[in-house]
């Protein structure tokens, strides 16, 4: 009997090590490029990178679709199919904000990112904090979710959203 137990823990392990590589695993360039895309350009609301490349190189390596699983007011929301990480979390959406069509008021050009929290999120709240953007902590992700019509099952946790939008960078000036 100790012989099985002792092969279910290696077992256990051995899985909880791979899901921690799988999530370590993620293209350090892909994640630069995405966090590159969210800080602002000093002295504007403007963000220094593009976000539309950004997504790019994930539809690219295969962690998003190449179509948003959503497209709500002005805003393409992508859920991650596989592992990647973001700031040593867990990305589990990346959502783009952009005009292509007036539909009414407001477009916000930006971007934003939800997370399942692993640890701290003091990274996020710095991170936010300088590039001026929001971060909501915890966000109730099935309810956004639900709020944009996206139908789908995340598994319980501790979630953040970040929102690097020309709004955020606005509310900050005032």
């Amino acid at each position: 009997m100790p012989a099985c137990r002792t092969r279910r823990l290696l077992g256990a392990l051995l899985l909880a090590a791979s899901c921690a590589s799988a999530l370590a695993a993620t293209d350090p360039g892909l994640e630069m490029g995405l966090r590159h895309a969210l800080h602002l350009k000093k002295g504007t609301t403007d963000r220094v990178g593009t976000s539309g490349k950004a997504i790019a190189a994930y539809v690219r390596e295969g962690f998003i679709s190449q179509r948003p699983q959503q497209r709500f007011d002005y805003t393409d929301y992508y859920l991650l199919k596989k592992p990647a990480s973001f700031m040593g979390h867990e990305l589990v959406l990346i959502e783009e904000e952009y005009i292509t069509q007036y539909i009414g008021c407001c477009v916000s050009p930006g971007a934003g990112v939800t997370v399942k929290v692993r640890g701290s999120t003091q990274n996020l709240q710095a991170f936010a904090s300088a590039q001026r953007c929001t971060l909501t902590d915890p966000v109730d992700i099935q309810h956004a979710l639900n709020e944009v019509a996206i139908k789908t099952r995340l598994p319980k946790g501790h979630y953040a959203s970040l929102s690097c939008r020309e709004r955020d960078a606005e509310r900050e000036e005032q």
